[in-house]
């Protein structure tokens, strides 16, 4: 057993002496130690009842012959940071996350790792972790929250900042916005739509980290009790049999992530964080790999932003399981591979059967022949820019307009609230990526804002920050290089035309490339936003958008 290392032989008494002080037996000393990632917190909705979970997987690895060992992980909500100085931190945690796992993990020798995650960033980071650790690992997360009906709208945490848009522009009163910060955000759980924190648990199911039902079964429901405690149980199987994530995490497996990525219309913050997991791995991921696979897999559902239905409902339809089963009818999915189930692709979606084929679309009766999400190049985005396409109105898949130019998401929430916003504009956000931001803020309330106001079939917004995964309209993130790097977005100008073309993958500004070259050589880098403390460390190390944010 790799914990042997702390706890065998005469040498290790002082180490056995420092269990024996916590409690721990000789009995239990000698079992396999699991270590048990806990991001427990009283901050994020999504993780306020992973206590409860925790002790499922206790109770599931005690069952099975195991010690666990639980330590705790931060977490930050993304809902609660955002529109804020605080959203700077939160694609930034994801590097805190992975290192404080990655220390804890191999400073204890634990014999395997269960991570606990549920919401945005800590689901990437555990899986970055867990890729760069290789000891046998299982993911189960809290569950998503459930929708409720409110007058015959189902409702989630984008309602409310809609909401808000709405009020600005009189359509509703200050009571209604009241109804809605009280009814959409029901419970505990990850919130209820196709958001980035579902997006990343229903792909750690896929990418084979986490048991059958990771991404759907609700955090309320006992079913998600009971498959912490299998999960509990099935990691002494995983360390029995040595299959770490090195087994898993292999290149097929993060094309089927993408296919299924593309199936489900996920968050655009999963072609950020995909390639991050991806290169802990070892393995190539890339913006062209995404249109490629993007290309041939078609959109099967409409969940929430894109569409009326949220998670529950997916759960309802068959999981994304049933997801998957679909695009194996047309040979879409690596079935090979092995998954922490101990078992293949093939053998997990064998008996799995749709139950609701307006929820997930038959394959041959798509949404769209393509995938949810594109990649977009052109002159202001030479190594691209993702939009999440299924949740664009056609008439705004190919747009031509005069850019609005800010120079941070304050800038032009101001200007979004003061109506200063027509018709046909496209909002340029830039200085708002990695380096820039830094942190690459997540900028729910312009584009909420926007579809509140009535305008999303009518403006667009270019950034090379980043949009929430409960963005919807023709939000075009990640512009890369960004404008803190001397990208050519930061050569646009007020008034310039701005054409974009989501179904054939360009974004351009009417400038010439001489044009261009011209204004770049009058460029020069505004001072750093921050230039102290965590932030201004991270900036100096991160890479852009399409290399997934890592830290370089």
């Amino acid at each position: 057993m790799r914990s042997d290392i702390i706890k065998k032989g005469i040498e290790r008494a002082p180490h056995r002496s420092l269990f024996k002080a916590m409690g721990y037996t000789d009995e239990e000393i000698q079992r396999p130690l699991i270590g048990v990632v806990n991001s427990v917190n009283e901050i994020v909705p999504g993780h306020i009842h992973l206590d409860k979970i925790a002790e499922a997987v206790k109770t599931g690895i005690r069952m099975a012959g195991g010690t666990p060992v639980e330590f705790g992980c931060i977490g930050i909500c993304d809902g609660i940071a955002m529109g804020h100085e605080g959203m700077k931190y939160s694609l930034a945690s994801r590097e805190l996350i992975a290192d404080s796992c990655e220390s804890m993990a191999i400073a204890h020798s634990f014999d395997g790792m269960v991570f606990i995650p549920n919401c945005d960033k800590i689901v990437p980071g555990m899986l970055m972790a867990a890729a760069r650790v290789d000891v046998p690992s299982i993911f189960i997360s809290g569950g998503p929250m459930l929708s409720i009906n409110k007058n015959g709208t189902q409702l989630d945490l984008n309602s409310v900042f809609e909401a808000v848009g709405s009020f600005k522009v009189g359509a509703i009163t200050e009571e209604d916005v009241a109804e809605y910060e009280n009814n959409a955000c029901p419970g505990c759980g990850s919130c209820s739509g196709m958001f980035t924190a579902n997006s990343m648990n229903c792909l750690t199911e896929v990418l084979g980290m986490g048991l059958p039902g990771n991404g759907t079964v609700p955090a309320v429901y006992a079913e998600r009790i009971r498959l912490a405690k299998q999960a509990g149980m099935k990691i002494m199987e995983l360390v029995e049999k040595d299959i770490k994530p090195s087994d898993i995490l292999v290149p097929e497996a993060f094309e089927n992530a993408l296919a299924v990525d593309m199936a489900l219309g996920c968050s655009t913050n999963s072609v950020l964080h995909l390639p991050a997991i991806a290169h802990e791995a070892g393995v190539e991921l890339n913006l062209e790999m995404i249109n490629t696979i993007s290309s041939r897999v078609p959109n099967l559902c409409k969940l929430a932003p894109s569409g009326p239905y949220h998670v529950q409902d997916l759960y309802m339809a068959g999981g994304v399981q049933a997801v998957m089963k679909e695009l194996t009818k047309q040979n879409l999915l690596h079935l090979e591979l092995i998954t922490v189930t101990c078992k293949t692709v093939d053998e997990n979606v064998e008996n799995v059967e749709v139950k609701d084929t307006d929820v997930i679309r038959p394959i041959d009766n798509p949404y769209s022949p393509t995938g949810g999400i594109a990649v977009l190049k052109g002159n202001i985005a030479p190594n691209g820019a993702v939009v999440k396409r299924s949740a664009v109105a056609n008439e705004m898949l190919k747009h031509t307009g005069p850019a609005r130019v800010f120079n941070s998401e304050d800038e032009a929430i101001d200007a979004i609230y003061g109506g200063r916003i027509n018709k046909g504009d496209v909002v340029i956000i830039r200085y708002e990526g990695p380096k820039g931001g830094p942190g690459m803020r997540e900028m729910l309330g312009p584009t909420s804002a926007i579809a509140g106001m009535g305008l999303d079939k009518d403006v667009a917004l270019i950034t090379d920050g980043r949009f929430s995964g409960a963005s919807r309209g023709a939000s075009i993130g990640h512009v890369s290089p960004e404008a803190m790097e001397g990208g050519p977005i930061a050569a646009v100008k007020d008034g310039d035309i701005i054409t974009i073309d989501i179904p054939d993958g360009k974004l351009n500004v009417n400038l010439s490339k001489q044009q261009l070259e011209e204004r770049m050589v009058e460029w020069k880098a505004p001072e750093p936003r921050i230039k102290k403390g965590y932030l201004a460390r991270y900036s100096r190390l991160v890479s852009s958008a399409d290399k997934g944010a890592i830290l370089e």
